[in-house]
């Protein structure tokens, strides 16, 4: 990403605990009205990051701004901007739904109680159930409120819709594309669940073993694989198919299926019609993309 006009920077960040290096020489900068997926394993260093990026974690090493601002250093006006949701989903137990609604909108002068009634009632959230009784995914919803209802420049979401069942997770989906039409809101989500990801996000950034390892536009990243189903015209496929950047393939004598790196569509059909044979090009899905570009590290 370029630095320019950032909302997030970090430099060098490194960040252990114990002999566990979570985040090792990190740089990032993170530009204001997009969408992006945080992606990696378990303990691949996401939700330090992202607790680093809002002062919850101190770096051992290197810098982290925030709106501009040293996170370390936030103040109530640079974190009345943002809006957090980590899995954990931890709330007031003691209060019903509809009590700590009004106690959190009353810190924020803006709270919105027209986006709050539309996603009630989207959500079937029960202002009335005490918070203690909810299950997992109806504390999630509530989290998830929570955090959007001040409508907050900046939305971090740690793996958000992990307890949510699959209408709910559609739901909220399309709650972020709603969200991302305000000008310059920015949205971070970190999630396992990559079929959902990607429906969404415009750029990603992957991490491995506390590194950011690619830092790209989602379409960007698309356009760099390519999964080709190759079919023989008249008789067998030759021995050797002489594709460049083929870092998997699958075949028989008549078809062949490949996953390309690198390579354009025109010089993949070049190809093709040179062996006498039908090519189809399809894009390869995120979490196909994901496992490529971590095995390749």
């Amino acid at each position: 990403m370029s630095d320019n006009g950032a909302i997030i920077r970090m430099e060098g960040v490194s960040k252990a605990f114990g002999r566990t290096r979570a985040l090792d020489g990190v740089n990032l900068a993170v530009q204001p009205g997009r969408i992006i997926g945080l992606l990696g394993s378990n303990g691949a260093g996401k939700s330090t990051l992202l607790r680093t990026i809002i002062g919850l974690y101190l770096p051992d090493q290197g810098k982290v701004e925030t709106f501009g601002c040293l996170a370390r250093d936030l103040t109530p006006k640079e974190l009345a901007r943002i809006g957090y949701v980590h899995q954990e989903g931890e709330l007031l137990n003691w209060m019903t739904v509809g009590q700590l609604l009004r106690y959190v909108a009353a810190y924020y002068p803006n709270w919105n109680e027209h986006l709050e009634r539309k996603y009630i009632a989207d959500f079937g959230v029960d202002v009335k159930a005490r918070v203690g009784t909810l299950s997992p995914g109806e504390r999630q919803k509530v989290a998830i409120l929570i955090a959007i209802g001040f409508e907050p420049e900046l939305l971090i979401l740690d793996e958000p819709a992990s307890a949510l069942d699959p209408i709910a997770r559609a739901r909220f989906l399309d709650l972020l594309l709603e969200l991302i039409q305000t000008e310059n809101r920015t949205i971070l989500i970190s999630s396992h669940i990559l079929s959902d990801v990607e429906k969404v996000i415009d750029h990603v950034i992957i991490m491995d073993r506390g590194r950011i390892i690619h830092d790209t536009s989602f379409d960007d990243l698309r356009e760099e694989y390519a999964r080709v189903r190759l079919t023989a015209l008249h008789g067998p496929l030759p021995a050797q198919l002489p594709f460049a950047g083929v870092v998997a393939s699958q075949r028989n004598e008549s078809e062949a299926l490949l996953t390309l790196r690198g390579q354009s569509p025109q010089s993949i059909e070049e190809t093709a019609r040179s062996l006498d044979c039908k090519s189809e090009i399809q894009p390869l899905p995120l979490e196909d993309i994901y496992r490529l570009v971590v095995s390749e590290k």
